[in-house]
């Protein structure tokens, strides 16, 4: 354990100190995305008659790096229900990742990007007569397709088609701060 948070100490300060020795530039994302990760596989210690989640709601910091490449943490959360009865368990998402954002491609109106994250989801389930208790598993985001517009000098909005724990379709706004 501590191995691990002494590598994830040396990489946030590599990155602060790019990211400081590039610009201060920094952006907060506030996104929505529709059928996730852990709609499409197992992500509920095997509860059957799981409903699909109504999506997911993810907030991130985004530090630019060199004028193209973005990093940054993110956390997503959604949640679902399995089918009623006295199996019945209420199931919460909460996803931590790193992720990346390329830009390769801009004009006067668009820019194109991929996106990339990893990280881990906790899944909290919550079964009726019974104890909670978590299960931890693999998050991934893969956006291939990013799109964002520019709205002024310090708020965008995007729009991305992946897989992953963010959402198949996610859009939201950046604002610099």
């Amino acid at each position: 354990m501590k191995k691990l948070l002494a590598a994830a100490a040396v990489v946030m300060a590599l990155i602060t100190g790019v990211t400081q020795a590039y610009s201060q530039k920094v952006e907060l994302q506030l996104g929505y995305g529709g059928y996730t990760q852990m709609d499409a596989s197992n992500m509920h210690d095997g509860w059957h008659g799981v409903n699909n989640a109504w999506g997911a709601v993810t907030a991130g910091l985004n530090f630019r790096v060199t004028p193209k490449l973005w990093i940054g943490p993110s956390y997503s959360f959604s949640s679902t229900t399995t089918e009623g009865g006295p199996h019945c368990s209420h199931i919460a998402y909460h996803v931590i990742m790193l992720n990346g954002r390329y830009q390769y491609f801009q004009n006067s109106i668009v820019k194109l990007y991929a996106h990339i994250g990893l990280g881990a989801d906790i899944s909290y389930m919550q079964p009726r007569g019974l104890d909670n208790y978590s299960k931890g598993y693999f998050a991934f985001q893969i956006s291939p397709l990013g799109a964002q517009v520019d709205l002024s000098r310090n708020a965008a909005i995007f729009g991305e088609l992946g897989y992953g724990a963010q959402g198949l379709v996610q859009f939201g706004m950046r604002f610099g701060i």
